[in-house]
């Protein structure tokens, strides 16, 4: 009996240890409670997402024709209420480099001031400025700022603005800085002009203010005379019918006699 009893004892752990590998497997591929709730509201998400991403946006109008500049990110479905279109953001935009000629900020008889080109941050960028000079190589300026004052000279100048992102050239622009004896020469001319249509402008002005007066002067003589006159006519009026009155009475008193 011992040995039986032994026997079966073997035969239930044989039958344990085969049976527990499966059992195992099968407690891990098992999925938790609300597994199944998470992978369902992940689905639309993810359905969103990629309609978000295969809606291509457009993009509106640079805001500069050459060097960089910002445009709008626009989206034709997905926006809130009836519109059409609704911004999503904004990106950068680039034109040809080469700017052409730039205006001073701001200038006088004896400096000028200029602006390189670029956008918000102004110092993500490099900045040189050179002074270009015929049949010569260019002089690269200390300055590195993105604005520069510089001096009239007794000849003029033309400097010239690269603005480099990474060692590569992204805008530039050219300044003509006359000089200060080319601003005398010319002053002249300027205040010739200025001064003939102060003359012209002062002679009209004249011209009316003369002939207001004389026609208001005429105007006071005209009624003064009207006035002189009514009062001599009303003054002979009253003196004829006095005289009228006296005839009267005379041939009222010879009738009576």
């Amino acid at each position: 009996m011992a040995v039986r009893a032994g026997g079966e004892a073997l035969f239930l752990l044989l039958l344990l240890l085969l049976l527990l590998p499966p059992l195992l497997t099968a407690l891990l591929d098992a999925e938790p409670p609300g597994s199944g709730d998470e992978s369902e509201r992940a689905e639309p998400a993810e359905q969103g997402l990629n309609a978000l991403e295969s809606t291509e946006p457009e993009f509106g109008e640079c805001t500069v024709t050459c060097g960089i500049g910002i445009q709008e990110v626009l989206l034709t479905s997905g926006c809130p209420g009836d519109e059409a279109k609704c911004i999503v953001g904004v990106k950068e935009c680039r034109g040809p480099v080469d700017c052409g000629w730039g205006r001073p900020i701001s200038e006088n008889s004896t400096s000028v001031m200029m602006t390189c080109i670029y956008i918000s941050p102004e110092n993500r960028f490099k900045y040189v400025w050179k002074m270009l000079i015929p049949d010569k190589p260019a002089s690269i300026l200390p300055n590195d700022s993105a604005v520069v004052v510089v001096r009239r000279a007794t000849r003029s100048v033309t400097y010239l603005c690269e603005t480099q992102e990474n060692g590569s050239i992204i805008a530039s622009v050219k300044y003509a800085v006359k000089a200060t004896t080319e601003l005398k020469t010319k002053q002249p001319k300027g205040k010739e002009k200025g001064q003939s249509r102060r003359r012209r402008a002062n002679a009209i002005l004249v011209f009316c203010v003369v002939t207001a007066v004389i026609v208001t002067i005429g105007v006071i003589f005209v009624i003064i005379f009207i006035i002189l006159h009514w009062a001599v006519v009303k003054t002979g009026l009253v003196c004829q019918d006095d005289k009228d009155k006296k005839r009267t009475n005379k041939s009222a008193v010879n009738t009576l006699e």
